[in-house]
């Protein structure tokens, strides 16, 4: 059996799978793979290939990235300032006996997304997740936004979902199943009165979600989280500031750990989870209810 793959070819007819290096995967299984023509063997059902994962240097993307790594994916830690916290990540990571990798790269940029899942790619043998978790928020109102402003929002938050599956995609496409996360946000439900570009970009996520859903079934599933407040970096100011007072509106009556979030994107990225697709979950103990 041969399968045209994104830059190689999938094979099952190789028995002595000649000119291909063996590692071993997750599961135990040889996968034979060559790096230089990004060639497999006919295993790539059961492997564990390589998880994209956008703004995952910290809060919500490292938590998902651990929890991915443990489960066998080789995961990219993408960042753009937080260099030192990439850095100290992949250490862990491969310290729990996980594969990791650090990589610069702007979500709003799309050569640079491009340059991100290649080299995932290479690494890992291909790609399986994509987890689009890069964020730009901004305390402001319409009045105090900038063009600038909005165009930064909507790039990074909407665009970079777009660029990252875009450029994903030849590589999902030859596998057997394949998984979009995207991480929305309570904004995109229920509006903000300081960020409604913010509110705006993760709104057209569920767009996208749902458009992927409907374009790349039945093999690849598009799926979406909706996180309520959630004890990150992102909301430090605001939890400091009201942290009794937002708690006291979530009837959980606590805030979101990012482990409990990336808990749901590791099932959403399983392939258990084939049957959910075009779905925004909403994981904010309660404080909305649809």
């Amino acid at each position: 059996m041969l399968r045209k793959a994104g830059l190689g070819m999938i094979t099952g007819d190789n028995p002595k799978n000649e000119g291909l290096t063996p590692f071993k995967c997750a599961e135990g299984a040889d996968l034979f793979y060559n790096p230089c023509t990004m060639t497999t063997n006919d295993k790539t059902k059961s492997v564990k290939l390589g998880a994209v994962i956008t703004g995952s240097a910290r809060g919500i993307g490292a938590a998902i990235a651990r929890k991915l790594a443990a489960s066998g994916y080789g995961v990219s830690i993408n960042y753009v300032s937080g260099e030192e916290k990439a850095r100290r990540l992949v250490e862990e990571i491969e310290a729990s006996g996980g594969r990791a990798f650090a990589h610069h790269a702007d979500a709003g940029d799309y050569e640079q997304v491009k340059s991100l899942v290649e080299e995932t790619s290479r690494r890992y043998g291909g790609i399986r997740i994509v987890v689009n978790n890069a964020g730009f928020s901004q305390h402001t109102t319409i009045d105090q936004m900038s063009v600038d402003d909005w165009n930064r929002a909507i790039a990074v938050n909407l665009s970079g979902a777009f660029y990252t599956v875009k450029a994903a995609l030849p590589y999902m496409r030859e596998l057997d199943w394949a998984r979009i996360i995207s991480i929305c946000s309570l904004r995109a439900m229920t509006g903000s009165n300081h960020g409604a570009h913010y509110a705006a970009a993760k709104s057209g996520l569920i767009g996208l979600t749902k458009s992927l859903a409907l374009e790349l079934a039945p093999t690849i599933t598009a799926n979406a989280i909706s996180p309520g407040y959630t004890n990150t970096d992102m909301n430090a100011a605001a939890l400091a500031k009201n942290g009794d007072a937002i708690r006291a509106m979530i009837p959980a009556g606590r805030v979101a750990e990012p482990e409990e979030i990336a808990a749901l994107a590791a099932f959403l990225a399983s392939e258990e989870a084939g049957y959910i697709t075009g779905e925004t979950i909403n994981a904010n103990g309660g404080i909305y209810m649809r």
